[in-house]
């Protein structure tokens, strides 16, 4: 099964995010993430949705996307001519000896120290999704109390717009 990031613009209004994501249920489609925010046009926003399947199934949903009358446009986004990242907030054990190791090992990944408290600290890290993955591998052992990720977001490269 292959992976594919697709970007839905929709009208921005009740409703919509609920339309799209019944669509998928109604389907038997596994959403694997979704990103949803408003576009620099208050009246439009702008959906990352990422699928696995194959192409057929991918064909399918852009035809069943299509349908829903707020849907302005669909892209399926090619890796080589997108910029896809993600967006972690890591809540970790950093008690005495440890806060060394977490903050240094933070500072590998260009991630920032967002939160400190006496027993822990937040870390905020943006990337791709395996540059997140690793860096929550890294710090499991520290004892991870608190995780939240964005899921993806994309945008494409150079001069091209996803519209």
């Amino acid at each position: 099964m292959q992976r594919y990031v697709l970007s839905v613009l929709v009208e921005n209004h009740a409703g919509v995010l609920s339309r799209v994501s019944g669509l998928f249920s109604r389907r038997g489609y596994n959403i694997d993430s979704l990103t949803v925010g408003e576009t620099h046009n208050p009246g439009q926003s702008r959906m990352t949705i990422v699928v696995s399947g194959d192409e057929y199934i991918l064909d399918q949903i852009k035809k069943q996307l299509s349908k829903l009358v707020e849907v302005i446009s669909i892209i399926h986004c090619v890796p080589s001519e997108t910029v896809v990242r993600e967006m972690a907030l890591i809540k970790v054990c950093a008690a005495g000896d440890k806060r060394i190791g977490v903050i240094e090992t933070a500072n590998i990944f260009r991630a920032r120290i967002v939160d400190v408290a006496v027993e822990s600290v937040v870390i905020e890290v943006t990337g791709s999704e395996d540059k997140v993955a690793s860096l929550i591998r890294l710090l499991e052992p520290y004892g991870i109390k608190e995780l939240v990720r964005t899921g993806l977001t994309a945008m494409g490269r150079g001069e091209g717009i996803l519209e």
